[in-house]
């Protein structure tokens, strides 16, 4: 599992494998699966001695993750998830049973196969995704949920053969890769079904749940489940956690999860559905379903630390679920939004549903957005006071945080996967953490 590193050395080589891998993002989107498949021929294919199961869809896919997880882990099984972006350190990309990837084992995978991602032209993510596999591997795990990077169907984690392949919710996003319309996101997302595999459709929109069957039916998939139609969800109540009723085939159960939102209801029927499709030994015990998912955590969703409140809503969609869940939970007034918005994504709609319900806004910027994605401020400050938001624009995100406190008892970041990241950095919270 590599040498163990410590002090300033170890710390030193961490940061240049680090550097090494994220230098390998700017060759842009590269969509393929040679380079995957080559790279990881050369680690001895890791990734067929790991039982997985593959999880895509724009919103949602962090929340099955979680919540299959917390399943499988309260029934004593050793679980791997692999997910992105990470908040505050990559590590949190790679965790095994709640512990992130080694800093030593990210340094050794780098060094030792930096000439072969050389070689082969691999990118950061199709890298990160070889060491991941190969991390799961070496730790032995019953078995590792996996979320693919971006759409699925030439996502560099679609060389996996899993034992079941769900898509959760489709929404319009990543648009200028994926397609325009909703027809053509979901045949990538689609990607991820194939032969011989059960196929898990989570979305509840009837039109999208056609779309993706049809999808399903020509990949060949083994059965396909809507959890929708199989897992009913009933009597959702929102508060401090969402309470709802299930349909399960054993029959009903009155459940809750620490998720905050009416969606997330839908989201862990959809993740139990998954599961099941999995079979035995990785199938949901009702017994045991309703502890489990106390267990459930999600850093930067609906996540409370104190009086801050993180949401990672990067799209109108995360936006919309987002406002809902504040209109349900409990949350005391006023709220000050930080607000930081990556410039290619529907920042304005976002905007304005925000403005709808919090007391101040506080436009930002993420010090780790990309350079060529940053938001207009000035712009976006001028269309929030148009919306008739109380708003102001504070550059600085450490100062944008102290204006926000001085101004809400409760302080909600969100925006991005950036902003939410950056602000834990600030204020020195670790992700992995409570």
């Amino acid at each position: 599992m590599g040498v163990h590193l410590s002090g300033r050395a170890g710390a030193r080589r961490y940061d240049e494998a680090l550097a090494y891998l994220f230098a390998r993002t700017t060759g842009g989107v590269r969509p393929g699966l040679e380079r995957t498949s080559a790279l990881l021929g050369r680690l001895g294919d890791p990734h067929r001695r790991v039982r997985m199961l593959h999880i895509a869809g724009t919103n949602g896919k962090g929340s099955t993750v979680a919540t299959a997880s917390a399943v499988l882990r309260a029934r004593g099984l050793r679980v791997g998830t692999y997910t992105s972006p990470h908040l505050v350190d990559f590590r949190e990309r790679i965790v095994v049973d709640g512990a992130p990837i080694p800093v030593d084992a990210v340094t050794s995978f780098v060094e030792r196969w930096t000439d072969d991602v050389e070689r082969l032209g691999a990118t950061f993510f199709e890298a990160t995704t070889a060491l991941a596999f190969d991390w799961f591997a070496q730790s032995r795990v019953d078995i590792a949920l996996v979320e693919t990077g971006l759409g699925g169907r030439l996502d560099a984690t679609n060389v996996i053969t899993p034992l079941a392949a769900g898509v959760a919710t489709i929404g319009l996003d990543h648009m200028e890769i994926l397609g325009d319309s909703i027809e053509a996101i979901a045949a990538e997302k689609a990607g991820i079904f194939k032969r011989g595999v059960p196929a898990v459709i989570g979305d509840t929109d009837p039109r999208v749940q056609r779309l993706l069957a049809l999808d399903a039916e020509r990949a060949g998939a083994s059965r396909i489940v809507v959890a929708a139609e199989s897992y009913r969800v009933h009597d959702v109540s929102v508060g401090a956690a969402t309470g709802f009723t299930l349909e399960l085939p054993s029959g009903r159960q009155r459940l809750q999860t620490p998720l905050v939102g009416r969606h997330q209801a839908f989201n862990t029927a959809f993740a139990v559905a998954l599961l099941d499709a999995a079979g035995a030994p990785f199938a949901s015990e009702p017994a045991t379903l309703a502890a489990a998912l106390e267990t459930v955590r999600l850093p930067g969703r609906f996540d409370r630390r104190g009086r801050y409140l993180f949401d990672v809503a990067h799209n109108d969609d995360g936006a919309r679920v987002l406002v809902e869940a504040l209109g349900a939970a409990v949350v005391h007034r006023p709220l000050a939004a930080v607000v930081c918005v990556l410039s290619d994504k529907a920042w304005r709609p976002m905007l304005a549903r925000l403005a709808g319900v919090v007391d101040h806004l506080v436009l930002t910027e993420a010090p780790s957005a990309p350079p060529d994605r940053r938001w207009p401020l000035d712009e976006a400050v001028r269309h929030a006071r148009e919306l008739g938001a109380k708003v102001e624009g504070v550059a600085a995100l450490d100062a944008a945080l102290a204006r926000a406190a001085g101004l809400g008892e409760t302080v909600l970041v969100t925006g991005s996967f950036h902003t939410v990241g950056d602000a834990m950095r600030c204020l020195q919270l670790d992700p992995l953490a409570g």
